[in-house]
C-alpha cells in the first residue's frame, strides 16, 4: 500500500492536565516527526470554545509549523468558511505562501457560524452496505444525526461570537468561487471591478474541500474540479456517499483532470492489541464531549475514562465512531486501512491519532509508516 500517501490531521489536542502551551508544542513536534517518518501532508483542524482543542486558527498553526519542517505539506483541514470571508481567507494563505512556497494546502470547510445545512438526499452509492457492512468489510454504520445539536445554546453562542453582529454567511457556492477567483487573480465584482489579493494571488496552493456527506461540500468540490477530503473518521456512516457525490459531480478544471480523493481515519497504533486498546481509553469520552455540544474536553488519560459511568444515551452517542477506530498493532490497523481504502477508492488517507501522551502519538504515527511502507 506504500503507493497510497498517508497523512495527518492533528486537531492539537490538550491532554488533561496539560495546557494550550504544551498541546502546540507537541503538534509542531508532531509536524517534524510526520515528516521524517514519510507522511505527505500535515493538516491543522480548526475548532472553537473546546477546552482541550487549541486548534483554533490553522493559519497561525501552519506558519509556525512551516518554519520548523522543510519538505513536508501542510495546510489547513478545514478553514471554516461559515464566519470568514473570501479575501481574508486568500490573504492569511497567501502570507505563508510567500514565505514557504508551494508547501501549503487549503482546505475549506463549510462550518463556522454558517446554519446547518438541510441533509441532502445521498446520492445512491455503487457499493451498497448490508448489515452495516460495506462489500469488502469496512464497517459503515448508520448515518448519524446531528439533529440534536439544533438549537443548543452552546452551538448558538460560538455562531454570534464567530460573526460580527448582524453579519450573514456568504453562500458556500459563491464563496469557493471567489477564493478561486482570488488565488487566480480573475476576480470582478458585480460591476465589473477588480480585485488583487496581495499576498495571495498567484499562491502555489492546493485548494482542497473537506466534506462529511454527499450535498452541498463535495458537489462543490466536484463542480471546481478540486481535490475533496471525505471524513471517515467523523462521520463513517455516510463516507461512500461523500466520494459518490463529489465523483458524481466532478468536472476536469486546470488543476485537476480526474477526481482526487482522500479519507480520514481515526487510528490508534502500538506494539501490540492490548497496549493499543490501553493508549486509546479516553477517545469514547472525548467523541461523547463533543456531541453533547459541551465542547471538547481535555483528552483524558485511561484511568479517567474509566471512571465515567455510561448512561446507555451515552453509549448511542459514541458507538458508531468506536465501532470504526482503527486501534491495533500496526499490521492489523494498516489491514484496516487497506480496507477503507478499497470501498472509498482513497487516493490518500488522512490518520487522525490522540492519545494522553505526546509519545505514544508519535510512536503510533511512526509504526504505522513503517507498515505501510512495507506493504
Amino acid at each position: 500500500m506504500s503507493d497510497i500517501p498517508l497523512g495527518v490531521l492533528d486537531l492539537v489536542p490538550i491532554p488533561s492536565g496539560s495546557t494550550a502551551t504544551e498541546a502546540l508544542h507537541n503538534s509542531v513536534d508532531l509536524a517534524r516527526q510526520a515528516e521524517r517518518f514519510g507522511y505527505a501532508r500535515h493538516w491543522y483542524a480548526e475548532h472553537h470554545l473546546n477546552p482541550g482543542v487549541a486548534g483554533t486558527s490553522p493559519a497561525v498553526v501552519l506558519a509556525l509549523t512551516a518554519a520548523a519542517t522543510s519538505t513536508i505539506r501542510l495546510g489547513s483541514g478545514a478553514v471554516q468558511l461559515g464566519h470568514r470571508t473570501a479575501l481574508s481567507t486568500v490573504e492569511e494563505f497567501g502570507l505563508i505562501d510567500a514565505l514557504h512556497p508551494g508547501r501549503l494546502d487549503l482546505g475549506l470547510g463549510r462550518s463556522g457560524g454558517r446554519p446547518p445545512a438541510t441533509p441532502a438526499a445521498p446520492p445512491p452509492t455503487t457499493s451498497p452496505v448490508v448489515d452495516d457492512r460495506a462489500p469488502n468489510g469496512l464497517r459503515i454504520p448508520p448515518p448519524f444525526s446531528l439533529a440534536h445539536l439544533r438549537g443548543s445554546p452552546r452551538v448558538a453562542l460560538q455562531q454570534k461570537l464567530l460573526r460580527q453582529p448582524h453579519a450573514e454567511a456568504q453562500p458556500y457556492g459563491e464563496q469557493i468561487d471567489d477564493i478561486l477567483a482570488l488565488l487566480a487573480g480573475t476576480y470582478r465584482s458585480a460591476d465589473g471591478i477588480e480585485a488583487h489579493a496581495v499576498p495571495g494571488e498567484g499562491a502555489e496552493v492546493e485548494v482542497w474541500i473537506l466534506g462529511s456527506s454527499g450535498g452541498e461540500s463535495a458537489e462543490a468540490a466536484g463542480r471546481n474540479g478540486l481535490r475533496f477530503a471525505a471524513n471517515y473518521h467523523v462521520s463513517p456512516g455516510t463516507v461512500l456517499a461523500a466520494v459518490t457525490g463529489y465523483r458524481a459531480a466532478f468536472q476536469p478544471s486546470a488543476a485537476l483532470d480526474q477526481p482526487y480523493v482522500s479519507v480520514s481515519a481515526d487510528v490508534v497504533v502500538a506494539a501490540d492489541e492490548e497496549t493499543a486498546r490501553e493508549l486509546a481509553t479516553g477517545y469514547g469520552l472525548w467523541v461523547r464531549s463533543i456531541r453533547t455540544a459541551e465542547g471538547a474536553i481535555p483528552f483524558p488519560t485511561p484511568d479517567e475514562a474509566r471512571a465515567h459511568a455510561w448512561s446507555d444515551a451515552d453509549q448511542a452517542l459514541v458507538q458508531d465512531r468506536l465501532d470504526t477506530r482503527f486501534v491495533g498493532s500496526p499490521g492489523a490497523v494498516a489491514d484496516q486501512l487497506a480496507l477503507l481504502q478499497e470501498a472509498t477508492g482513497a487516493d490518500e488517507l488522512l490518520i487522525t491519532t490522540i492519545t494522553h501522551d505526546h509519545a505514544d502519538r508519535v510512536r503510533s504515527y511512526e509504526l504505522l509508516a513503517r507498515e505501510w511502507r512495507r506493504r
